[in-house]
């Protein structure tokens, strides 16, 4: 239970930030996240080893930028986590280019061992898609860490971010499914 409590927390992260930054203050704010960032370093779990480096990497760099933001005293360091989140899978993602299997490949093939030829070509160019995602998600993250807008911020990390996420989930799930028929 305590995992998903911290995945969700995770994901409300940017609603917890402008609502604690707007109320709360740091005080509050800063035990709060780096209590949430520690239970999910210690509760991670990827279905690959890869992906837990890389989760434990990101619950690291949540807990980084809330001492920082501590030691600094500069609240504004509170709102690149999603800037860090996009780059840290952005190397993930482009760094499995360059081995045998691509992540999506490994992933695909927990559910699918044997994946034929044209999966392994798919599942490629998949992960060349979230690359570029990555880039442009963390891009615009870091726009609105830049803008000074918290509500700007907040409204991208914490709604358009996800929802653009989910859609591109959606659309790679209908182009696999059309492509498995064929």
């Amino acid at each position: 239970m305590i995992r998903w409590v911290t995945i969700l927390a995770i994901v409300a992260y940017p609603i917890a930030v402008w609502c604690g930054l707007k109320t709360w203050g740091m005080g509050i704010l800063a035990p709060l996240l780096g209590s949430v960032f520690i239970l999910r370093l210690l509760t991670f779990r990827g279905k690959l080893s890869q992906l837990t480096f890389f989760g434990k990497a990101i619950a690291l760099a949540g807990i980084a930028l809330v001492a920082i933001s501590v030691l600094l005293r500069e609240t504004s360091l509170l709102l690149y986590y999603p800037v860090a989140v996009n780059l840290l899978l952005f190397v993930l993602f482009f760094s499995s280019l360059g081995a045998r299997q691509s992540i999506v490949e490994r992933l695909a093939r927990l559910s699918e061992p044997d994946l034929p030829p044209a999966g392994v070509s798919y599942t490629r160019r998949v992960t060349q898609v979230w690359c570029i995602f990555f880039v442009f998600n963390g891009s615009l993250a870091l726009y609105t860490c830049l803008n000074g807008d918290v509500g700007l911020w907040a409204l991208y990390n914490g709604g358009i971010s996800y929802l653009l996420i989910g859609l591109l989930m959606g659309i790679e799930w209908t182009v696999r499914k059309r492509l498995q028929r064929s």
